[in-house]
């Protein structure tokens, strides 16, 4: 089975900022390259991409404090893709990718 590329876009304060000037963020799977992820862009949100840069999020640390002590470990790295849009396209991140219907009770 073929997992998502598109895994969720990143909307932060400067993502958002950039989103003005065609240039969006996503968290991508860590196998796709930046052909799968161009393509899979272009498909989900029939928009043209003009460019793709693709970078691993670093370790963060992370500490619990329970009852017995701390707890210290890692979280996850991520890969992040900042996808640049052809001029007159546009993504609108703030309404769901899907609809889905309601079922009645």
């Amino acid at each position: 089975m073929e997992q998502a590329i598109l895994r969720r876009p990143l909307l932060t304060e400067k993502a958002t900022l950039l989103g003005e000037k065609g240039i969006y963020t996503f968290e991508v799977s860590p196998e796709a390259n930046k052909i799968q992820i161009g393509a899979a862009i272009e498909s989900q949100f029939d928009v043209k991409v003009l460019d793709v840069r693709t970078l691993w999020m670093p370790l963060r640390r992370r500490s619990q404090f329970t009852r017995k002590g701390v707890l210290r470990g890692t979280k996850s790295r991520r890969k992040k893709a900042i996808v640049t849009l052809k001029p007159g396209f546009a993504i609108d991140l703030f309404t769901p990718m899907e609809t889905k219907e309601k079922s009645e009770l």
